[in-house]
């Protein structure tokens, strides 16, 4: 009953939803809606392989090692930046960038791996930066 209006359901099919309470502009699910639904717990997603698999999709031939080195600036700029609400530096961000880096890469095919991941991690970051920041995260690199 929805409304004062019953709605058949059909049990091939399925209601699941995504909550995030603790994420930017999200709220908790109202406890009448929440006892609805049965809780699964999920898992951190596998960063190095996920941007691996993506520059290999991108046409780099050294993804596993530069994979290793991207996420491994990801987590220390995570750790060693200002935290503030703005800086992402989950999932979305890595393919934001490794998205950037293919685009780069076939626009300059001559340039180096390396330098283009890196260019397309200063070009995706640092506009985002606080002045502070910015010597910290090209230390990092």
């Amino acid at each position: 009953m929805f409304v004062d209006r019953v709605i058949p359901l059909k049990p091939a099919c399925g209601v699941f939803i995504t909550m995030n309470p603790g994420y930017a502009g999200r709220t908790e699910l109202p406890d009448n809606l929440k006892v609805l639904f049965r809780p699964v717990a999920m898992m951190i997603p596998d960063y190095d392989l996920i941007a691996e698999i993506m520059l290999f999709a991108e046409g780099f031939t050294k993804a596993k090692e530069l994979s290793k080195k991207m996420v491994k600036l990801y987590k220390l700029s995570s750790e060693q930046l200002s935290q503030q609400d703005h800086y992402d530096f989950g999932m979305r961000a890595v393919k934001s960038v490794l998205v950037m880096a293919g685009s780069l890469k076939r626009a300059e095919p001559s340039l180096e791996e390396e330098q283009v991941l890196i260019r397309a991690m200063k070009d995706s970051n640092i506009p985002k930066f606080l002045k502070d920041d910015i010597p910290l995260f090209e230390a990092i690199v």
